[in-house]
């Protein structure tokens, strides 16, 4: 069994951005020469998730949507008592973030068949971003 691992960088957009990583993704298995297995996709920061949805203009705007409604960025949190915290003075009142990013989870695993993704046709890899825009990194895990 061969184990290889992979960061993706990029950088997002504002506020609530959503990415589709199917083709970076797709192309780290294609190099590994990994047929068959299965890929670990985590996300290396608190307020961003992975998910397996439909990327579709119309639903990512739905998705925005819902989010900030289920956890509005102006509702009073404990976590962004900056000043009654130990951190730096310039940190962003985000604690919507982390709890929208808890909600919808870090990680995804995906079988490997054949060198490619096992997705459904109207599915794609997605990293959401909950706190942009900012530099963020993607673990990449083929076993196979």
């Amino acid at each position: 069994m061969n184990t290889l691992h992979h960061y993706i960088e990029l950088q997002t957009g504002h506020g609530i951005s959503i990415q589709n990583v199917t083709a970076n993704i797709s192309t780290l298995i294609q190099q590994s020469g990994i047929r068959n297995g299965f890929v670990s996709i985590t996300s290396q920061h608190t307020t961003t998730a992975i998910s397996v949805n439909e990327h579709e203009e119309r639903l990512l705007k739905d998705i925005k949507t819902f989010l900030q409604k289920l956890v509005p960025a102006g509702e009073k949190y404990l976590h962004n008592d900056i000043h009654l915290r130990d951190c730096p003075q310039d940190e962003p009142e985000n604690a919507h973030s982390h709890l929208a990013a808890m909600l919808l989870g870090n990680s995804e695993a995906i079988a490997v068949s054949d060198g490619k993704l096992v997705l459904g046709q109207y599915q794609s890899v997605m990293l959401l971003e909950l706190d942009g825009p900012r530099d963020r990194k993607i673990s990449i895990q083929i076993i196979g």
